[in-house]
């Protein structure tokens, strides 16, 4: 299962999002060997640009970066209008589950781009990171950017992804702060077990039985990595012709390391011959 899927307090002025992936998030974190603390904040990033991507109003794509000085320098994903995903981590060492998030992220922040394919255009923005976990920080995140009170919860395992957001619709009534009380106690109670290994209509059953919910149709989520071997053509190019032909001359070809697809591309004499016959 790959799908993201809105829902409805109909008699509150509450909202939320649920998702669960299952072979895109496989297929993003295969071969990678990510420990499991940066595998959960992995997930707990592509969560989040999920359910911030699910409802741009236009085509293009949302980047988010967790850009900082520890001991991983890099946390990227990238999820397109459509709910096209992939994503990468970069860590300057090896990591241990013992690592704190302080080690691991040290001093950083959250680069939010926004990119609109329709008017060729981006917009940024930076939300700096909370000391306490990188859940609280896209609470804050949602609070600021959008005014509304949100709660989220995210966990993983190898094989699944899965998340649920709650939020207060915007103008909620006066009365709702005990129902959102009510509900987010509700939510606190979800184990990590019933969120990797429930569907979707077991574990709202099994959290919110006695409310009225209304579910939305599902969105299909994919991931999905394109070479873009054109690019890669011009990291050769930059190399300079000489260079170039030096290092085919050494090694037969010449290798680059897609970081985000987390594959190779190899270019041999034909290759190069082209490139600089441009």
């Amino acid at each position: 299962m790959n799908i993201q899927t809105r829902f409805l307090f109909k008699e509150l002025d509450i909202r939320g999002q649920y998702l669960s992936m299952s072979e895109a998030w496989q297929a993003m974190i295969e071969n990678r060997g990510y420990s499991r603390q940066v595998r959960q904040l992995f997930g707990e990033l592509s969560a989040l640009a999920i359910m911030l991507t699910s409802g741009m109003k236009h085509k293009g794509k949302l980047t988010l970066q967790l850009q900082g000085d520890g001991v991983v320098s890099l946390l990227l994903v990238e999820v397109t209008h459509n709910l096209k995903i992939r994503g990468m981590v970069r860590s300057d060492s090896d990591i241990t589950d013992d690592d704190t998030l302080d080690a691991l992220l040290g001093k950083g922040q959250i680069v939010v781009t926004l990119y609109n394919a329709q008017t060729d255009s981006s917009f940024q923005s930076l939300a700096p990171r909370n000391d306490k976990s990188l859940l609280q920080t896209f609470e804050d995140y949602f609070s600021q950017s959008e005014q509304l009170d949100s709660k989220l919860w995210v966990s993983s395992s190898k094989d699944t992804l899965s998340a649920i957001l709650i939020q207060k619709m915007p103008k909620s009534k006066t009365k709702d702060s005990e129902d959102w009380r009510r509900i987010t106690t509700l939510a606190d109670t979800v184990t990590d077990k019933e969120m990797c290994e429930l569907d979707m209509e077991s574990l709202l059953h099994r959290l919110f039985h006695e409310e009225v919910l209304e579910i939305f149709t599902g969105k299909s989520i994919y991931y999905e990595c394109q070479q873009e071997r054109e690019r890669f053509e011009s990291i050769v190019l930059n190399l300079g012709e000489e260079e170039a032909r030096k290092l085919l001359e050494e090694r037969g070809e010449i290798a680059i390391h897609n970081e985000i697809c987390n594959e190779h591309l190899f270019f041999n004499k034909e290759d190069v011959d082209r490139i600089f016959s441009k």
